[in-house]
């Protein structure tokens, strides 16, 4: 009799997690459907090798309905998988060989307990978010079986939560791959929710940020833009367009940005965006932009030799920023003085303009007047882009007012 024809699709962020590592992990917001390829992963692990053992585990636990055993079976029925594993109302178990995988809260574990637990080839942490610090010290040296791995998924909510400080932290532990994933990275990321996101982002960028981006809680004191909105126009035919480039390196975005100003008035209507760039492909990259190589470009200086590269290849009005001490507080505090209107083909943007922050005193939680040097690719090139109205008409510079509110959901 033949073997039935599993379905397995994987999506492209997931292929680092294909190979072995001791910690394997995804982070991120709702939508993005890492808890399903995590899903998929561990089905097709038990598929390979029927003998293997699996313990799903979340910190509190009253009933099986808390588990993805759910999720599991759902898998196992849309991979045509059915063959290979008997579900039970308490385990799956492979139909050859002793193949488990079973379902457990941390919380009630003890030192003891846990230790039924030493044989197994990894454990999947879902919701990590919400593990203590003690469960994660009892799992961690108990998963030990030579090649185990310990998975994790989870939807960020404190940068100092035990799975963060881990996996997030300045010394992640070795033979760990720990990605970012949101709804943009989905490749079957469902309409419904898509609808959901878009009424977040344009009501609620706090929420947005945290839910659909993966962010972390904060205050919402701590995001240094307000003065934006998301709205639909088209530029008038006089408009003197500004450009600003920033250059990616290997994880970080390739960034190519056009706006216009009318009066007090910023407007950014369109965008390219890579991560992973090469020099070579930069210029196909910066075309996407309409008429961006009629116009100037300012560009991040780091770079010279991309400068070059780009008036060699159709971009001769491309130019260095100039930068100085506190050019990049300056340049934030300049963007904040107007009025900015983002077109809603700029997701990048959109997601910068949200997300960018001051940092947090982590222990005080107090809002620092220090801007935080990630999620700001975008903002970096719209502040090249203004630099010269800027060092023209400087404008007067707001106060930083922190205000007291977290909002949790």
């Amino acid at each position: 009799m033949a073997k039935p024809t599993l379905k397995i699709q994987t999506p492209e962020w997931a292929v680092p997690l294909l190979q072995p590592a001791r910690y394997k992990g995804a982070h991120g917001g709702r939508g993005s459907g890492k808890s399903h390829t995590f899903a998929e992963m561990l089905i097709e692990a038990h598929i390979m090798d029927q003998g293997s053992r699996s313990v799903c585990v979340r910190e509190v636990q009253k009933s099986l309905a808390q588990s993805v055993k759910r999720l599991l079976e759902l898998k196992i029925e849309q991979m045509n998988a059915g063959a290979y594993f008997e579900v039970q109302e308490a385990v799956i178990k492979s139909k050859k060989g002793d193949g488990l995988i079973i379902f457990q809260g941390m919380q009630n574990h003890t030192a003891d307990s846990i230790k039924s637990l030493e044989g197994y080839d990894r454990a999947w942490v879902e919701e990590a978010q919400s593990l203590s610090q003690r469960s994660l010290d009892l799992l961690r040296p108990t998963i030990r079986k030579p090649g185990s791995e310990l998975w994790f998924t989870w939807n960020p909510a404190l940068a100092t939560d035990p799975v963060d400080a881990l996996l997030r932290g300045e010394k992640p532990p070795p033979d760990s791959v720990v990605l970012e994933v949101n709804f943009d990275d989905n490749p079957w990321f469902p309409d419904v929710l898509r609808a959901e996101m878009e009424y977040d982002r344009g009501r609620d960028p706090d929420k947005y940020a945290h839910v659909w981006r993966g962010g972390y809680l904060q205050n919402s004191s701590s995001r240094v833009f307000r003065n934006w909105r998301v709205e639909e126009f088209e530029a008038p035919k006089d408009a003197i367009h500004r450009l600003g480039a920033d250059w990616g390196f290997a994880s970080d975005p390739t960034v190519l940005v056009r706006c216009h100003i009318i009066g007090r008035t910023l407007y950014i209507d369109h965008e390219a965006y890579m991560v992973g760039c090469e020099i070579v492909n930069t210029p196909d990259l910066f075309m996407t932009v309409p008429e961006a190589e009629k116009w100037p470009i300012v560009a991040d200086s780091a770079r010279p030799e991309t400068i070059s590269h780009m008036k060699r290849h159709g971009f001769p009005k491309i130019m260095s920023a100039v930068k100085g001490p506190k050019s990049v507080e300056e340049g934030v505090e300049w963007l904040k003085s107007y009025d900015i209107v983002v077109h809603p083909r700029c997701l990048h943007t959109i997601d910068e303009l949200t997300l960018y922050s001051y940092k947090t005193d982590t222990i005080t939680g107090k809002v620092l007047p220090i801007l935080e040097d990630k999620k700001n690719h975008v903002i970096d090139a719209l502040r090249y882009a203004c630099e010269g109205v800027r060092r023209t008409q400087p404008s007067k510079p707001h106060n930083f007012t922190p205000l007291p509110v977290m909002h949790k959901w």
